[in-house]
């Protein structure tokens, strides 16, 4: 008798969608069924015809796209050759993860939903839309979805029962599942392992598996230290990479832990920092390429496993079964229950309390924990991404960014700290060399080709980034029709490049507006300028088809500023709320308008 076989695909930018992806595993081998995971572009796609049974897990990045690991199945999926038919033995289910703070929320996962229904694909339930926004996050409706797929898959397994098709009942499975790895330990192992963690500089074109070990050139804060936030200025050399890079592309990195977190980390779970592991696989899964065969428990813990993460509830629901004490065991198991989860959102969300400090908080359940299980609780540190705030025309061999180190109050005692702006802050160069991995992608805003065509930039705050890398390349091009929106609080401590925009509207390749917002009684933000030179924007995009962006933090900037830009084609266009609305959804659609937010 077979059990139901599930395939599970997920495409994941941060691994939000990862881990989701794998808690549905863990939920399909608890009902003894069979069950694969991997991310959609480690899939051939063109099995998806002969498959019965796939959930599928995505989220959403940037201004609708896909996530870097289902862009290829993606571009697959809507050719246009596929038949309509195609995908009729599917049976399917999708899952988005997303943050309605951004205006295409979950676009991915409703764009996928679609195009599987005219392929032919049966969805067993409606498309579900978690937001990380809400007040429980996005388990407020994974939770209730995840019930209902069960559900369906129950009621699928009878049908094949009632067509004599001998398949398995899901039967719940309690206690602690297999771990994915399994731990060796290597006792008096003298080997030389440094070779071992050496980037190799050998490559093409570095990348995610590959990337290049960039020298920190310098590191400089360029916000007064009497401002309330620390922004560092940072520059690598990229000298033999073969790295290159266009405006508005973006580099990408992995943080580390702070060494004493790492530290405290070893001491809960009392291993020692130093020993020598190598790892196996208890099913087919393959071993992390990026982690050295023998490894450290030291190199595991400062580089792989995300310990200062805020931890999901498959982190509790898998802490639980290491419980022998009374008082914690009850505690984790609320904490992993549906009826929970507004207990833990309280505990753990809103404070923001990381995976380290919950290890802390029950310290009879951390002792409990085996080594095996590490790679099971916690996820893999993300790779983060940050706007090129340079120009190889103006810098050559050079890389530049602008960082806001992230700091922040809780009802915690301790101030919550973001891991890699901490940690690129606490990189300095006068102390010794110091080298970060890194790799170049393309982002999402593209500068127009022709000489003629004009630049209006909004970009407030650290947003102006891709913004300076634009105007060092267009200028250097001899592309001088630029206009610039930079907002901040203050001209005297947090104006970034002030010198710079300065020189370039002297040399006339700028027209600058600037929006401090905190230097007059009434607060003054970028989307005021864009009103006040209603005329100039019209001019400049009606008769001139000038190309508009706007990049930043995406909490209200982004809204505003195209609420100003609507009302300047009222203004100055004489049309109606209706037809601006529709002006600007043209706009975007040619790639007229263009924008890069963050949260």
């Amino acid at each position: 008798m077979s059990s139901p076989s599930l395939l599970v695909l997920y495409g994941s930018q941060m691994g939000t969608a990862q881990d989701t992806a794998h808690r549905i595993v863990r939920q399909a081998q608890r009902r003894r069924m069979q069950v694969k995971v991997l991310p959609l572009d480690s899939y051939s796609v063109a099995n998806l015809i002969s498959e019965t049974l796939v959930v599928f897990v995505c989220s959403t990045t940037g201004q609708g796209d896909p996530p870097d690991n289902m862009k290829n199945f993606w571009r697959f999926l809507f050719r246009k050759s596929l038949p309509a038919g195609s995908l009729g033995r599917l049976d399917c289910a999708v899952l988005g993860l997303g943050d309605s703070s951004y205006p295409k929320f979950n676009f991915v996962a409703k764009k996928l939903h679609k195009r599987l229904l005219q392929l032919g694909a049966s969805v067993l339930l409606p498309v579900g839309l978690a937001d990380d926004q809400h007040d429980l996050g996005s388990d407020a409706v994974i939770d209730p979805w995840l019930a209902s797929l069960w559900e369906k898959f129950v009621l699928l397994v009878y049908l094949k029962r009632l067509l004599l098709t001998p398949v398995r009942l899901l039967c719940f499975v309690c206690g602690r599942l297999p771990p994915t790895y399994t731990f060796h330990f290597l006792d008096d192992v003298k080997e030389e392992i440094d070779d071992r963690l050496r980037i190799p500089m050998d490559q093409t074109v570095p990348s995610q598996s590959h990337p290049f070990p960039a020298r920190v050139v310098f590191n400089k804060r360029v916000t007064e230290l009497s401002h309330f936030q620390d922004v560092r200025h940072i520059e690598f050399d990229i000298t033999g990479s073969n790295i290159e890079f266009a405006a508005g592309d973006v580099v990408v990195m992995r943080p580390c832990n702070s060494p004493e977190d790492v530290e405290l980390f070893c001491q809960l779970l009392r291993l020692d920092p130093e020993t020598l592991f190598t790892l196996r696989a208890t099913d087919n899964t393959a071993v992390p390429a990026r982690l050295p065969q023998p490894c450290t428990v030291r190199q595991l813990v400062e580089s792989f496993l995300d310990i200062a993460a805020v931890p999901r509830r498959s982190f509790f629901e898998l802490l639980s079964t290491f419980a022998t004490n009374e008082l914690e065991r009850d505690k984790l198991a609320e904490f992993s229950s549906a009826a929970g989860q507004d207990e833990l959102h309280s505990y753990c969300n809103r404070p923001r309390r990381t995976a380290l400090e919950v290890l802390a908080d029950f310290p009879h359940t951390t002792a409990e924990l085996k080594a095996d299980y590490l790679f099971d609780l916690f996820p893999e540190i993300q790779p983060r991404s940050f706007s090129i705030a340079s120009s190889l025309q103006a810098y050559p061999n050079r890389l530049q960014i602008l960082v806001a180190v992230v700091q922040y109050k809780t009802k915690l005692y301790k101030p919550r700290r973001g891991l890699c702006s901490t940690w690129l802050a606490s990189l300095d160069p006068a102390q010794g060399e110091v080298y970060v991995p890194l790799w170049v992608k393309k982002g999402g805003l593209k500068f127009p080709k022709e000489k003629s065509t004009p630049v209006i930039m909004v970009g407030p705050g650290t947003g102006v980034a891709p913004f300076r890398s634009a105007l060092q390349e267009r200028i250097a091009e001899g592309k001088t029709a630029n206009v610039l929106f930079f907002g901040c609080r203050s001209e005297i401590k947090d104006f970034y490049f002030k010198s710079e925009w300065e020189e370039m509207t002297k040399a006339g390749h700028l027209v600058l507006f600037t929006a401090f917002s905190r230097d007059q009684e009434d607060k003054v933000y970028v989307q005021h300028h864009v009103r006040e030179n209603a005329e100039l924007l019209w001019d400049l995009i009606a008769k001139k088809s000038a190309c508009f962006y706007i990049a930043g933090n995406a909490k209200e900037m982004p809204a505003s500023v195209c609420d100003a830009l609507k009302e300047v084609f009222q203004q100055e266009g004489s049309v109606t709320a209706e037809e601006a609305e529709q002006m600007l959804v043209a706009m975007e659609r040619t790639g007229q308008f263009q924008s890069e937010t963050w949260s």
